[in-house]
């Protein structure tokens, strides 16, 4: 019988003596070992041939699902593609080995794609004032609101102003950052239509806000329809206008902040300019403001004098981020994917965006619940409230289900405003078969839920490993190896 590769860790595997390389004996004077208190006799590390390993590391790499593997359908944070392309321009050696530390003119080449890459993102945003540094997009949600923090110091108004809005259609990131700046948050209810209520916005506006934070278009999947209406009574309040731009992908070349009167934006690299992202990063987060926030940027941006490039620190600027100058492997990738799509490519890839979901949305909608039931920009929001209500199928279930398909399950439960929520986004690299693929595949299991409930429940059933107690997991986690007993 073929074991299984999951059955026993590379620990238990091998046997004493077997070696992966071949060592020159030492002929020099032994070193002694440490004092024996030192000496862990628990951490046995495995000794297995080159063959062993290389085949126990590929079997592994197999059960790893990644968007190489499928669809990936996540909704908010998605996989991304790829593009191998970026990999191999951001590995080049001149840009992998530069140092962070090293004079400015034995770098010039580093600094002209990052001063380049800022020129880039302040057009396609409509904001010119642009800083890279952030190492994430929660990190570039910092940094702008720091920025308007800094602004409202600046113009004495941050005693009065303490005040933050933020609609409950947000990325969960914005009111723990507008918290984390030494704001109080409000949320406000979306209106029916899922997007913000004029009506509950003029109510809580007022001379103590300070900013308003949206999610443009918002985790619905949903374009906020009276946007310019919003960002008018904003600023006739006095406060300003924040936007995550995490979902640029949906809007990019058809739409910019800046001209809507946005005044501070963050993006998501791995969300709109094909960085890698997942499994803990890398990650990079670019703030992007109007002209007159700029002094108040986060340290360093890049900027051209007499025809050469230059780290600075802004004159007012609220500090750095973070150690260095930003994620500079992640960014080189973004520059590279703009630089190949350019304004046409850019502009076709928003529109493939949107068209995939909404061809999503078509071919699920008459077997799932839609909450709001109106077109959709970058992903689409169903609800599993019917097959819970009929027959106790839960939307943990059918994301379970979806592993018995060979799919990597969707985002679920968020936004929390939707009961039993699927958040599903195929984005711009989906084809029309790999979306018709899914579609069935969301369908089927529609269908498995009121023939045979039970199997969802007991889903999924072809992983090496099915449902765990996912709490105790999370409390109590094994995260040492243990030898076997006995």
């Amino acid at each position: 019988m073929i074991e299984d590769v999951g059955a026993r860790l590379s620990f238990d595997r091998g046997a004493p003596g077997r070696r992966g390389v071949g060592v020159p004996r030492w002929d020099g004077e032994p070193a002694a070992l440490p004092d024996a208190h030192l000496l862990r006799e628990s951490v046995r590390l495995p000794e297995m041939s080159q063959n062993e390993i290389v085949r126990y590391y590929g079997a592994l790499s197999r059960r790893n699902y990644s968007v190489d593997s499928g669809t990936y359908p996540l909704g908010s944070c998605t996989m991304k593609y790829n593009p191998k392309v970026d990999d191999l321009i951001a590995s080049l050696p001149g840009f992998a080995e530069a140092h962070p530390l090293a004079p400015a003119e034995d770098v010039q080449g580093v600094l002209r794609v990052l001063f380049e890459l800022q020129s880039h993102l302040g057009e396609i945003t409509g904001l010119p004032a642009v800083a890279l540094s952030p190492a994430a997009g929660a990190h570039g949600e910092l940094a702008g609101m720091l920025i308007v923090k800094r602004a409202l110091e600046r113009r004495g108004e941050l005693a009065q102003r303490r005040r933050v809005l933020v609609p409950d259609s947000a990325h969960g990131t914005n009111p723990a950052t507008a918290a984390m700046a030494g704001f109080t948050v409000q949320e406000l209810p979306s209106g029916p239509d899922g997007g913000v209520d004029l009506a509950t916005l003029e109510a809580a506006l007022g001379d103590d806000v300070a900013a308003f934070m949206v999610t443009l278009p918002n985790t619905l999947g949903l374009w906020e329809r009276n946007i310019q209406r919003v960002v008018e009574r904003v600023h006739a309040a006095g406060a300003f206008v924040y936007g995550d731009g995490a979902n640029l992908n949906a809007i990019v070349g058809r739409m910019r902040f800046g001209d809507l009167g946005f005044d501070v934006v963050h993006l998501n690299p791995h969300k709109t300019f094909g960085t890698p992202h997942g499994g803990g990063g890398p990650g990079a987060g670019p703030v992007c403001a109007r002209a007159e926030l700029a002094p108040y940027l986060p340290a360093p941006v890049v900027v051209q004098e007499d025809g050469r490039y230059a780290l600075v620190r802004p004159a007012d600027t609220i500090g750095r981020m973070q150690q260095f100058h930003g994620s500079i492997g992640v960014l080189l990738r973004a520059y590279a994917y703009i630089r190949t799509l350019g304004c046409e490519g850019l502009r076709e890839t928003s529109g493939n965006a949107v068209l995939n979901a909404n061809y999503l949305r078509a071919l699920m909608r008459d077997h799932y619940d839609l909450p709001y039931d109106r077109p959709v920009m970058h992903e689409v929001v169903f609800a599993g409230t019917r097959q819970r209500r009929r027959h106790n199928v839960r939307t943990y279930d059918i994301a379970k289900r979806l592993i018995d398909y060979g799919l990597h399950p969707p985002t679920v439960y968020f936004p929390l405003i939707v009961e039993e929520a699927l958040m599903i986004e195929p984005t711009e690299a989906e084809s029309r078969e790999s979306i018709e693929m899914l579609a069935g595949a969301f369908i089927a299991i529609a269908e498995e839920s009121e023939r045979d409930p039970e199997l969802l429940h007991d889903a999924p059933q072809t992983s090496p490993i099915g449902r765990m107690d996912e709490a105790e997991a999370s409390r109590h986690p094994v995260i040492r190896w243990r030898p076997r007993e006995a």
